[in-house]
C-alpha cells in the first residue's frame, strides 16, 4: 500500500511540473499578447497626431504661391525694396502659422527670400536644387521631402509648390519647413518607444536619440548614393542599426540596442503614412511584460502546491477514515436491525395511505360532477331569468287584456326554453366536438335574441349597451343557439367588469374583415390584469369572488367559436377596460340559406 501511495504521489508531482511549464508559456503569450494591443492603441494615437500636423501645413505652400508679391518678385527684375518687403511678409506669415522656415526659390534653384533672412544660417542665396521637393514643384507637382537642414542643422518635414506667373507658367518654388523636434518632445519615452524611418529604413524621428539616422534594414550602394545625391541626412553617414526579430503566438517581437549599447526586447508595431512616405513603429519594453507572467506564473505554482497539500490532507483523513469505518461496523448491524423493525411499520402505513388515496379519487369524481352541474345552473339561470321577468309581464298583460302582446311573450318565453334545452345538450357534449352542422346566421337576429336573455343582467348592473352595426353585414357561419350563448356568456362579463364604476357602458360593434365578421364588445371596467391573461379562457379559471361563477362560461365560449371554425379574442382597450372580438366566417346568401 505504502509502495503504491508514493507512486501516485510521484505521478502527481511530474503532472504539477508539465502544468507549471505550460503556465509560464501561457502567461508569457498571454501577457505580450496583452503589450501587442496597448502597443497598436499607443500607435493609433501617434499616427493620427503625425497626420494631423502634417494635414495642419499640406495647402498652406499652394495657397501662399498665389500672393502677388510672391508672383512679382519672381515676374520682375530684383528690387531690393520688393525683396526686402517680401522677407517682412514671410517673417510675419511664417510667425503666424508656426512654421520653421518659409523661403521663396527661383527656378535655377536659388533662394532669393526667406522668412529667416535676418540669421546668420539664413537660406538667401542657398541653392537647394538638389532637394527632391525643388525638383518635384518645379515640374509642377507638390514637394514633399523630410531632411537635414544642410544650412541649419535641423530636422524637418518640407513642403513646396509650384509659383505661377500671371501667364500662368512656372516661374519658381515656394518652400515651407516645419521642425519635428516639439512632435518627439510630446511623446512619453517612459513608457515606450517610438521611431519614425523613411522609405530607405533609416530612423530620423525617434524617442531613444542614439537610433536617429541609423537604418533597421541594410542599406545598398544605390540606396545610399540616392541619400547622399539629395544630402537627406547632410553630413550624416547612416548605418546599420542591428535588429532581431521574432514572433511569440500572436505577439511581434524585436531585439535592438538602445543608446547605451544595451540590447532589449520589444513588442513591436508599425504602421505606415503613404502620404508622408514613413513608417512608424512603437515599441514597448517586453521586461515588465515577463515579470507581469512571472507574477502570475508564481500565484499559479502557489495555487498548485496548496492544492498538493489538500490533496495529501484528504489522504491522511481517509487512512483515519478506515480506521473509523471497523467501529462503525458494529453499529451498523444494530442500526439494519432497528431498520427492519421500522420497515414493517412503514408497510401498514403504506397500506392506509392507498386507501386514503382511493378515497380521495372517489372524493375528486364527485367534486367533479358538483362542478359541471353548477356550470349547467349557472349557465341556465340567465335564461331562467329572462323567462321569469316575460311570464310576470305576460301576467300583467292577460290581466289588461292584452292579449296579442301576452302572447308574443309566451313566444319569448317558449324561446327561452328552447335555449336552456340547447344548453344543457352542449354541456352535456363539452368534452366532445358537436355534431351540429354550420348554418348562415343572421347575426342581427342573433344579437337581438342575446340582448333580450342579458337584459335583466345589465340593467341589474346599470349598464346600458351602443349597438354600432354596419349596413353591409353579410351572414355568419355558425348556430343561432350557441351563438347566442357566447354573445350572452360575453355581455354578462362586461355587465359584471362595469357594475359600480362611473362609466357603464358597453359598446357593441360589427364590421366586415376580408371574408371574416368582427364582432366587438368592449367595456369600460378594469380591464384584464396581464397575470391573468393566458388563463382566461381555462375551464375553471375564474377571478370573481367564491360564489360568483365556477369559470366555465367564457371556457365554453371560446370552444364554440373553434367549433364555428371562427375565434374568441381579449384584450385591454387602449382607452382602458377589456375588449373581446368575436372572429366568425362570412357566409353568403349565395352558398347558405339563413336560418
Amino acid at each position: 500500500m505504502a509502495g503504491r501511495l508514493k507512486s501516485i504521489w510521484w505521478i502527481a508531482l511530474a503532472t504539477g511540473a508539465v502544468l507549471l511549464l505550460g503556465a509560464e508559456r501561457f502567461a508569457s503569450r498571454s501577457a505580450l499578447a496583452e503589450g501587442q494591443d496597448r502597443a497598436e492603441t499607443i500607435l493609433r494615437q501617434t499616427v493620427n497626431g503625425l497626420e494631423g500636423h502634417l494635414q495642419r501645413f499640406e495647402a498652406l505652400p499652394a495657397l501662399l504661391a498665389r500672393n502677388s508679391n510672391v508672383r512679382e518678385a519672381l515676374d520682375g527684375p530684383a528690387d531690393a525694396q520688393r525683396i526686402a518687403a517680401l522677407n517682412r511678409w514671410l517673417a510675419e506669415t511664417n510667425a503666424l502659422i508656426e512654421s520653421s522656415d518659409l523661403y521663396l526659390i527661383d527656378l535655377a534653384g536659388t533662394t532669393i527670400a526667406a522668412s529667416n533672412h535676418g540669421r546668420a544660417d539664413s537660406f538667401i542665396g542657398q541653392n537647394f536644387s538638389y532637394r527632391p521637393y525643388f525638383t518635384a514643384a518645379r515640374d509642377g507637382r507638390s514637394g514633399h521631402f523630410f531632411a537635414l537642414g544642410t544650412t541649419s542643422g535641423v530636422r524637418g518635414y518640407y513642403f513646396a509648390s509650384p509659383v505661377r506667373s500671371s501667364q500662368g507658367r512656372i516661374s519658381g518654388v515656394l518652400a515651407l519647413k516645419i521642425g519635428v523636434d516639439e512632435i518627439e518632445a510630446g511623446w512619453n519615452a517612459r513608457e515606450y518607444r517610438i521611431l519614425v524611418t523613411d522609405p530607405d529604413g533609416i530612423v530620423f524621428m525617434s524617442t531613444d536619440p542614439g537610433w536617429l539616422y541609423r537604418g533597421l534594414l541594410p542599406l545598398g550602394p544605390d540606396q545610399l548614393a540616392r541619400i547622399a545625391a539629395s544630402r537627406r541626412y547632410a553630413g550624416e553617414a547612416p548605418g546599420p542599426l542591428g535588429v532581431e526579430r521574432a514572433q511569440s503566438g500572436a505577439a511581434r517581437l524585436m531585439r535592438l540596442a538602445d543608446k547605451d549599447g544595451v540590447s532589449r526586447e520589444f513588442v513591436a508595431t508599425e504602421r505606415a503614412m503613404p502620404q508622408a512616405g514613413w513608417t512608424v513603429r512603437v515599441l514597448l519594453d517586453t521586461a515588465p511584460l515577463r515579470a507581469q507572467a512571472r507574477l502570475v506564473l508564481a500565484a499559479f505554482g502557489l495555487l498548485l502546491a496548496v492544492a498538493l497539500l489538500l490533496a495529501w490532507t484528504v489522504q491522511q483523513r481517509r487512512a483515519r477514515l478506515a480506521e473509523r469505518l471497523a467501529i462503525q461496523a458494529a453499529a451498523r448491524a444494530d442500526l439494519e436491525r432497528q431498520v427492519a423493525e421500522r420497515t414493517a411499520d412503514l408497510t401498514r402505513a403504506n397500506d392506509d395511505l392507498r386507501r386514503m388515496q382511493a378515497d380521495l379519487v372517489q372524493a375528486g369524481k364527485l367534486a367533479a360532477l358538483g362542478r359541471m352541474s353548477a356550470a349547467l345552473s349557472h349557465e341556465i339561470n340567465q335564461p331562467l331569468a329572462a323567462a321569469r321577468n316575460y311570464a310576470d309581464s305576460a301576467g300583467l298583460l292577460i290581466d289588461r287584456a292584452d292579449l296579442p302582446r301576452a302572447k308574443e311573450n309566451i313566444g319569448q318565453i317558449l324561446a327561452l326554453i328552447d335555449r336552456m334545452a340547447a344548453i344543457s345538450r352542449h354541456l352535456r357534449n363539452v368534452a366532445r366536438k358537436p355534431n351540429e352542422p354550420l348554418k348562415a346566421v343572421d347575426l342581427s337576429a342573433v344579437l337581438t335574441d342575446a340582448l333580450s336573455v342579458a337584459r335583466p343582467h345589465l340593467d341589474s348592473a346599470g349598464a346600458t349597451v351602443e349597438i354600432d352595426l354596419a349596413e353591409d353585414l353579410l351572414l355568419v357561419q355558425g348556430g343561432p343557439v350557441r351563438l347566442q350563448q357566447v354573445l350572452v356568456n360575453v355581455l354578462s362579463n362586461a355587465a359584471d367588469a362595469v357594475e359600480g364604476t362611473a362609466d357603464r357602458r358597453i359598446a357593441l360593434a360589427a364590421r366586415a374583415v376580408g371574408d371574416e365578421v368582427h364582432l366587438t364588445v368592449r367595456d369600460r371596467g378594469p380591464g384584464i390584469a396581464p397575470a391573468v391573461a393566458g388563463r382566461i379562457f381555462d375551464p375553471f379559471f375564474t377571478t370573481k369572488q367564491v360564489g360568483s361563477g365556477l369559470g366555465l362560461g367564457l371556457s365554453i365560449s371560446y370552444n364554440i367559436m373553434k367549433d364555428f371554425e371562427g375565434d374568441l379574442r381579449v384584450a385591454n382597450h387602449p382607452e382602458g377596460g377589456a375588449i373581446f372580438t368575436l372572429v366568425l366566417r362570412s357566409a353568403g346568401p349565395k352558398t347558405l340559406a339563413a336560418e
